[in-house]
């Protein structure tokens, strides 16, 4: 790249190679801004192959199939290797057409590539296979030497992973779970998500524990959390849980508002009469009742005579009253002058 490079003015040269730097440093983490570093580069300098080539692997992060695919073929006719052989057969697989990528494998291209991309083009070959239905044959395209190979390489990681997930796709659970956990232990610098997928099967999932928005209090919890289902259980009991204390406190309130009522309700009366006099308690012997009663008897008897008195005097004023009406009248009738005859 670099005599490629030197061919360009200085200047250019070296706005090319800035903008190419920022494509290598931002294609895993940040691809769109990458993408755009690669179409400024491809603008300034579109006949240097580095360009093409890293412009076609920034469209490739960003799943622009056609565009990749196009400027992997134009840096393909500039270098004439076959190093992009399996990225662009994977581009087609990518175009919705894994007919072609699965021919792509068969080509001569293929037997000039080294061993790593030789396992890269095994690899998207299984792709192209599951794309078309084909698991079965997904599996059997996967087991090669470079596989059952207990030598650690920097696509090993990928293969068993590859290997892993096809076995899965079939229904061979327990096979799948032992070759991720032989991806996970060939994978060093985290190429892969094998730690993941083994938790998945496992029925465990992990929580970012640096989370920001988490609270304070859950990066004192394990990492590991029980399955969906459970949690879900878990709610639905701590809800249930709430809604009967709810209901407990509301019966308590109600019951204190029901006491308090009559007392707000009662109105102290201004005229309170007198209570009447305590009845004599049930369990009093009749020999102390009846001396009460005949003491009450004696002490009204003489007021019933004075009221008999009192009523004979009525009577005798009554009639000295009445002689004395009826001689008023005669006398009104004595002094009366006696009518004439009629003068008529």
């Amino acid at each position: 790249m670099r005599q490629e490079l030197m061919s360009l003015p200085k200047t250019l040269a070296e706005d090319v190679a800035r903008n190419l730097v920022m494509v290598a440093k931002l294609l895993d983490d940040e691809p769109e801004q990458a993408y755009q570093y690669a179409r400024v580069a491809l603008r300034l300098a579109s006949r240097v192959a580095a360009v093409r080539e890293a412009a076609g692997f920034a469209s490739y992060a960003v799943g622009k199939y056609s565009e990749a695919l196009a400027e992997f073929r134009a840096a393909r006719r500039m270098t004439g290797n076959s190093d992009l052989w399996p990225v662009m057969a994977d581009c087609e697989r990518g175009m919705g057409r894994p007919e072609r990528a699965l021919a792509m494998a068969g080509e001569p291209e293929v037997q000039k590539l080294d061993r790593a991309g030789q396992v890269e083009m095994r690899m998207v070959a299984a792709g192209a296979r599951r794309d078309m239905g084909q698991a079965d044959a997904a599996v059997v395209t996967l087991q090669s030497p470079e596989l059952a190979s207990h030598s650690i390489q920097p696509w090993t990681a990928r293969l068993r992973y590859a290997y892993a997930d096809a076995l899965l796709a079939v229904g061979r659970e327990d096979e799948a779970r032992e070759w991720f956990a032989k991806a996970l232990e060939a994978d060093q610098g985290g190429t892969t998500d094998a730690s993941d997928r083994l938790a998945e099967l496992d029925g465990v999932e992990f929580v970012d524990a640096l989370d920001p928005e988490q609270e304070a209090d859950d990066g004192l919890k394990p990492v590991a959390e029980p399955k969906v289902e459970e949690a879900e259980v878990e709610e639905a009991e701590v809800e249930e849980a709430e809604v009967e204390e709810a209901e407990v406190e509301e019966a308590e309130v109600e019951e204190a508002e029901a006491d308090a009522e009559p007392e707000a309700d009662a109105e102290p009366e201004a005229d309170a009469e007198p209570e009447a006099d305590a009845e004599p308690e049930a369990d009093a012997e009749p020999e102390a009742v009846e001396p009460a009663v005949e003491e009450l008897q004696s002490d009204e008897e003489p007021e019933d005579a004075e009221d008999e008195g009192q009523d004979d005097d009525a009577e005798d004023s009554a009639e000295d009253v009445e002689p004395t009406k009826a001689e008023a009248r005669s006398e009104d009738q004595a002094g009366l002058p006696e009518k004439d005859g009629d003068d008529s």
